[in-house]
């Protein structure tokens, strides 16, 4: 060798993809295709960034203490059991490097989030993709596939990128189902968007149990997904662990202190959910409107919308003519989903527009 080779687990990843922001010819139009917020950030969270601007030269706190009181006090849990990282991406990375590794097995749903894969193959360990059912999590079809090498296993509830929700009966079969080492990740980036009677008991298993560990997000629902900010709840040993590989400073001061007013502007949040669930349903009934024409809404939960083209107009034809129409949504062939694209809950008049020009494009 006269360079150096990296490992070939490293090589066997397929890069993130992003959802774009611009069109093929450089425009900017209504951005559909990343799940953010269509009310954009809680004023009183801008303001706490703004006024971070007076320490950019000192380091953030190591230790979040201040976040991770603000969380403890929002959603009742005890604080020293909370991990913090860069946008729960990172802690679901911490998740896979702390309890996984070569010669293991980590297990995920078919349409799951793209990062259980990465996640897995960075640290050498074996991703298995468990069967869906009709784009939702099957509790069966994931205990089938346990063996004596998995170690943790991904669940995303609400999922992503197709929406749909387990039940809190199906995420207690399933952590009943596995066995005591392995560790349970229920993904919740999506659980600001489900109504009170949809909680699906996440938060308690992870405070009653050693091997569940519940992540969560400021980037959806709070409006602060540029500034990476995520956390991870879960048993006083797991957390432990994953402090010892996490970095000392995932995010600056600013973001840190803009997530704790955001946590805190309840109006906000109300408002987004509301909003969300409103014209989540109205456009899944436009879209089903059109199931004579091929297209099909997948029942979703979160902040988007899976659209399955099964008719004349392919996928791939939607997302250029939407996007020529001044919509850029997301189409994710390479995770299987050639056939779908997954739209974001934007405000009433892209809402209105996309369906205009999604019934110009199949005649209806």
């Amino acid at each position: 060798m006269n360079a150096p080779v990296a490992k070939p687990w490293v090589m066997d990843i397929a890069p993130y993809i992003p959802g774009r922001a611009t069109t093929d010819d450089g425009r900017k139009v209504a951005k559909l295709s990343s799940n953010e917020n269509p009310f954009g950030t809680p004023e009183v969270a801008r303001r706490a960034y703004a006024m971070a601007a007076a320490e950019l030269e000192r380091y953030p706190d190591a230790s979040a203490a201040d976040l991770r009181g603000a969380i403890s006090a929002h959603y009742g849990i005890e604080a020293d059991r909370i991990v913090y990282g860069t946008g729960s991406d990172e802690v679901l990375h911490l998740a896979a490097g702390s309890f996984a590794g070569l010669g293991d097995e980590i297990i995920y749903v078919r349409y799951g989030f793209a990062v259980y894969d990465i996640a897995a193959r960075r640290v050498g360990a074996t991703p298995v993709v468990a069967p869906d059912k009709d784009y939702a999590t099957d509790v069966d079809a994931i205990l089938a596939a346990v063996t004596d090498k998995t170690r943790v296993v991904f669940v995303a509830n609400p999922n992503n990128p197709t929406g749909t929700y387990t039940s809190r009966e199906e995420i207690a079969r399933l952590h009943a189902g596995l066995p005591a080492h392995v560790l349970l990740v229920l993904d919740q980036a999506y659980t600001e968007y489900l109504d009170p009677e949809d909680d699906d008991g996440g938060l308690e298993l992870a405070r009653t149990q050693t091997n569940v560990l519940v992540t969560r997000t400021f980037s959806k629902i709070f409006g602060l997904a540029s500034e990476r900010v995520g956390w991870g709840y879960g048993h006083p040993d797991l957390i432990a662990a994953m402090h010892r590989i996490r970095a000392p400073f995932a995010f600056g001061i600013g973001a840190g202190r803009a997530a704790i007013a955001a946590l805190g502007d309840s109006a906000f949040i109300e408002r987004s959910r509301s909003h969300n669930k409103q014209w989540r349903g109205w456009f899944a009934q436009q879209v089903d409107a059109m199931g004579n024409k091929g297209l099909r809404a997948v029942p979703s939960k979160a902040n988007f919308q899976l659209v399955l083209f099964e008719g004349d107009v392919t996928a791939e034809q939607a997302y250029k003519a939407l996007m020529e129409a001044g919509y850029i949504v997301r189409w994710l062939p390479g995770q299987g989903l050639a056939h779908g694209l997954r739209i974001t809950i934007g405000t009433e008049q892209e809402m209105r527009g996309v369906v205009e020009a999604l019934r110009t494009l199949v005649g209806a």
